[in-house]
């Protein structure tokens, strides 16, 4: 039987038997077990009751958390001319039509969000198989197709965040870092899952949100009362 540390060891025993907390008794248990070297992102995952094969069952968006994610994100923008040089303006770390079609192709994804004006949507429906598996492929659903890059890249390094829900009908995402202090932990926490709340589906039957879960990068992770998350 594999040995824990006394850092593990600890967590553990703070979390052992409690489940279907408030959403500030949980971010209050996880933010003060969050203990490693690093400031560690706090997660929260939602198991949903969806299944995302089905078109209708589809869940995803963005949410811009009010308090940002703690995270620096690199945006790259596929676009031209007067737009090209109001991406970089916005701040926009990598910018360009073919030249950037190209860097993807031999490898070099260098950022970690994707934005793309309509009109660019050719050259980036090449790059499907690539950006697909790794959620960057630009969608005008959630905002990463539009002619407003200004706004998309701005919003993109001010703290949104996509989610999308997984095979088994999981979405998951970082709401912050260790570092931020309980209440702004606590405003992301309810942001995000009230963003998830509205983007139910039309196909979802019987209940829409099952399990809300929340964890450090390095702890355990606690339940969370769905009712209290959700302000229900």
């Amino acid at each position: 039987m594999a040995k824990h540390g006394k850092r593990t060891t600890a967590a553990r025993a703070a979390f052992a038997g409690k489940s279907n907390l408030t959403v500030e008794d949980a971010v209050k248990l996880v933010k003060a077990n969050a203990t490693a070297k690093f400031d560690e992102t706090i997660e929260i995952s939602l198991n949903l009751g969806v299944d995302p094969r089905h078109a209708d069952q589809m869940v995803r968006g963005t949410v811009n958390l009010p308090n940002g994610t703690g995270k620096t994100v690199r945006v790259a923008v596929f676009a031209r001319g007067a737009k090209a040089e109001e991406a970089t303006a916005a701040g926009a770390d990598v910018v360009g039509a073919e030249d950037l079609m190209e860097q993807v192709q031999a490898g070099n994804i260098n950022f970690d969000r994707c934005i793309a004006t309509p009109d660019m949507m050719p050259i980036v429906g090449r790059l499907g198989k690539i950006l697909g598996p790794r959620n960057l492929m630009p969608n005008p659903k959630i905002g990463t197709v539009t002619m407003d890059v200004k706004e998309a890249v701005e919003s993109a390094k001010g703290g949104q965040v996509q989610f999308k829900a997984e095979k088994a009908g999981v979405v998951h995402a970082g709401v912050g870092k260790a570092s931020f202090d309980e209440a702004q932990l606590v405003e992301n926490v309810r942001a995000f899952v009230n963003a998830v709340s509205k983007a139910k589906p039309t196909g979802a039957k019987g209940t829409y949100m099952k399990g809300v879960n929340l964890t450090s990068s390095m702890g355990p992770g606690v339940t969370l009362d769905v009712a209290n998350a959700t302000g229900n």
